[in-house]
């Protein structure tokens, strides 16, 4: 096989979640009486970890302030994120490169608690070897959770692939040596993510799951 590690982004690549992330960052800055980002501002910060997000989304936010920010942030999105469902085709996709041998990691912008939540709600924890977290390592578009992961596993840049939806996952693919591959079903639009090189942008789970059966 040419990618013995395949790496998953979470949210807007296997989960359909960018627009309760977006929501939940405007109900924030509301709360707070702080300027509300338009979609287009809050989307560009999904998959940074949660206070690099929430000043990235709110420049004039003050350090002071951040976590007042990123408490109400976590009210919003858990009090519905029991609703948000896997893009459809994502399962059988991760149980076939499962089967067919892959090494199957994520690294996201959630924190440990968020993700191993959101694993248990969507019952794919069995699916995966590994996991790296933004609570855990320097947020995206830093390499380490992509060095972590193939140093625990002993696995070359070169038989690694990230897949994501946003311009951080490219990034930090390519700060690691690693080839990238973009969805442009998520938070990022398609020009965007073609700035960053990646291999193919696959508009659906179903383009991502032919690609990865001819190409992985």
């Amino acid at each position: 096989m040419k990618y013995q590690l395949i790496v998953f982004d979470w949210d807007g690549t296997l989960l359909d979640s960018a627009g309760a992330i977006v929501r939940s960052i405007q109900a924030s800055c509301a709360d707070l009486g702080l300027p509300v980002p338009d979609d287009a501002q809050a989307r560009h910060v999904i998959g940074l970890g949660l206070a690099d997000a929430m000043r990235h989304a709110v420049p004039d936010l003050r350090p002071e302030d951040t976590p007042a920010m990123v408490e109400r942030y976590r009210f919003h999105y858990l009090s519905g994120d029991h609703a948000l469902t896997l893009f459809s085709g994502v399962p059988e996709m991760l149980a076939r490169l499962r089967a067919a041998g892959h090494l199957l990691a994520i690294a996201t912008g959630k924190s440990r608690l968020g993700l191993e939540r959101a694993l248990d709600h969507s019952g794919l924890r069995p699916l995966f070897h590994a996991s790296r977290c933004a609570d855990e390592c320097h947020s995206k578009p830093h390499p380490q959770m992509l060095e972590e992961l193939m140093a625990e596993f002993a696995v070359t840049p070169m038989s690694t692939v990230m897949i994501g939806d946003t311009s951080h996952d490219l990034q930090m693919a390519l700060n690691a040596g690693v080839e990238g591959l973009a969805v442009t079903y998520g938070a990022h639009p398609h020009a965007h993510l073609r700035e960053y090189s990646p291999l193919a942008c696959l508009n659906d789970v179903a383009e991502l799951d032919a690609w990865l059966t001819s190409h992985a």
